[in-house]
């Protein structure tokens, strides 16, 4: 579904991606690993036109994306979740989704001015961006300032803001960073919920190993901005090259 190709940015001197070629089927959940600064958020962002890349080329079912910004990458179906949430903090919790929801949508502006469409289409948008708030946890807060809302709960309403735009591949940095013990597992648990339907691709930009093995079908290792491994789980953990570069572990 999803391939890059040589794919490659340059700031000044530093390769900070260099020339990773992989691609990535429906049905599964590929775990990026490997050190900090080994260029995983890098990728991601070549990937979703955050950033330009130097070189090579980024296809979603064989549709040439290098080139296009992001909203375009979007449209095309790339969802991307964030390390820092990224939304609207003055809006409601509901208003948020909402928008997400309607923008997946064809608006009653396109079928002309109908004021019976218009309060039809807020119905179903509300009702559906309700269902995406009760599968994150989030039903009892939908009228709350997104700006009042801990940390933890930012987090799951991006997560809610992707599914409602229902993408063809998403792309998960680091999902629980900051959570605390109680509010990672409702993330997790939505990621697996994700994965069961093979229609979908799931990229996850991945620290916690545990993480990893228990949700991953398949493990890519980026090192120094270059891919050095890529595999089962079980196998790519086990190798020489992740145990010294991603754990730390000398070789023999």
């Amino acid at each position: 579904m999803l391939e890059t190709r040589d794919l490659t940015i340059r700031f000044g001197g530093h390769v900070a991606v260099n020339a990773v070629s992989c691609s990535f089927a429906s049905g599964t959940l590929t775990a990026i690993v490997g050190p900090n600064g080994a260029g995983k958020t890098t990728y991601f962002n070549l990937i979703s036109g955050q950033l330009k890349a130097s070189a090579g080329t980024v296809s979603l079912n064989g549709r040439d994306l290098s080139g296009q910004p992001p909203s375009a990458r979007t449209r095309a179906g790339l969802g991307r979740a964030f390390q820092l949430t990224n939304l609207f903090p003055n809006l409601s919790v509901l208003e948020n989704v909402r928008l997400a929801v309607q923008a997946t949508q064809e608006g009653p502006h396109r079928r002309g001015l109908n004021l019976w469409s218009i309060w039809s289409d807020h119905q179903g948008l509300t009702a559906r961006a309700d269902a995406i708030l009760a599968e994150v946890a989030l039903k009892a807060r939908e009228h709350d300032t997104v700006a009042s809302l801990p940390h933890g709960d930012q987090r799951k309403l991006e997560v809610a803001l992707l599914m409602a735009l229902e993408p063809q591949v998403f792309m998960f940095d680091e999902p629980t960073a900051g959570m605390n013990a109680a509010e990672a597992p409702v993330i997790l648990d939505l990621i697996r919920k994700l994965k069961q339907d093979k229609r979908k691709t799931i990229l996850l930009v991945e620290h916690k190993m545990d993480v990893v093995r228990e949700l991953a079908d398949r493990i890519i290792v980026l090192h120094n901005g270059q891919l050095v491994a890529d595999g089962e789980p079980a196998q790519v953990i086990a190798s020489p090259i992740v145990q010294e570069a991603y754990l730390g572990v000398a070789k023999a």
